[in-house]
C-alpha cells in the first residue's frame, strides 16, 4: 500500500460476521522541539502502538553524511551514499534505538553539528523517497505513531488522527536547551533561537516534502501544555476514533 492509498480502519471477518476495529495511524507533525517526540512516544506507550520518529531517520543520513566527509549540499554525492545506507529504527519494548548501517547512533545523532545540518539532507528527493519508503513499510498494517515534518501530508495523507503540534520559539529553545545540557553541551538561549529560526525556514522553504500543517491536522499549541496535557488531548482524539 503506497501513501495515497484508501486507508480503512475496519476489517469484515467472515467467519464471526461482524466488522473488527483495526490499530489506527495517527501521524504528528510539527516545527523542531514543538514537543513532538516525547509526546509521540507515550501516546504510543499509552495505545500499544508502535513509535517511529521520523526526523531520528534523517539525522542518522545526515551523521553517515558528516562522518563521509561530504557536504551536505552536494545532492549527488548524498543521494549516491544514501543507496547504500541502512537506517532502522528498532524497539525493545520500552526503547526505540535508531541503528545506522547496523551500529546504534541513538545518542550520536542528537548533536547539535548533526542538528545543524539535518535540514539540508532532508531536502534531498533522493534521501527523502528512501525514508518514504521505510516509513510506509513501518505503517502500513497501523497501530502506529509517526512523527516528523511530512507525515500527515506526504507520508501517510490518509492516516485516520493528523496533529500539528507548535510552540513560541523561545519555549522551544528553552526545551532544546535542557536536552543539550544534559548532553554536557553548552549553548545560549539566544542562539538557539537563531537556530530554531533558520531550520524553520529551510525546512518550511524546501521544495521536497515542505513543513506544513494538513488540511485536516488539528492544531495544537505547546506553549504552555505539559507533556501529560499533549499526552491526554491526542490520546483521547484517538480513542474517539477507535471507538466510532
Amino acid at each position: 500500500m503506497d501513501g495515497n492509498s484508501k486507508i480503512s480502519i475496519f476489517k469484515f471477518n467472515l467467519s464471526e460476521k461482524k466488522y473488527v476495529v483495526k490499530k489506527i495511524i495517527i501521524a504528528i507533525d510539527g516545527p523542531a522541539a514543538s514537543g513532538k517526540s516525547t509526546t509521540a512516544k507515550l501516546v504510543a506507550a499509552e495505545l500499544g502502538y508502535l513509535h517511529i520518529d521520523t526526523g531520528a531517520m534523517y539525522r542518522a543520513m545526515a551523521l553517515k553524511v558528516l562522518r563521509n566527509n561530504i557536504s551536505v549540499h552536494d545532492s549527488k554525492k548524498v543521494a549516491e551514499l544514501a543507496k547504500v545506507t541502512s537506517v532502522r529504527l528498532v524497539s525493545n519494548g520500552i526503547k526505540v534505538k535508531v541503528v545506522l548501517d547496523g551500529v546504534e547512533v541513538s545518542e550520536e545523532i542528537r548533536l547539535p553539528e548533526v542538528t545543524n545540518n539535518v535540514s539540508a539532507v532532508s531536502t534531498i528527493s533522493e534521501v527523502r523517497a528512501l525514508m518514504v519508503n521505510e516509513q510506509r513499510a513501518m505503517g502500513n498494517e497501523g497501530g502506529i505513531v509517526l512523527e516528523g515534518r511530512d507525515i500527515g501530508t506526504i507520508v501517510f495523507p490518509k492516516a485516520h488522527l493528523k496533529i500539528f503540534m507548535l510552540a513560541n520559539e523561545r519555549e522551544r529553545a528553552e526545551r532544546r536547551k535542557k536536552e543539550l545540557v544534559a548532553k554536557g553541551v553548552d549553548i545560549t538561549i539566544d542562539d538557539l533561537v537563531k537556530e530554531i529560526l533558520e531550520r524553520d525556514r529551510i525546512d518550511s522553504e524546501r521544495e521536497v516534502s515542505p513543513l506544513r500543517k494538513a488540511d485536516d491536522a488539528i492544531e495544537l499549541d505547546t506553549t504552555k501544555l505539559t507533556i501529560e496535557q499533549q499526552v491526554e488531548f491526542i490520546v483521547a482524539k484517538a480513542k474517539k476514533i477507535i471507538s466510532e
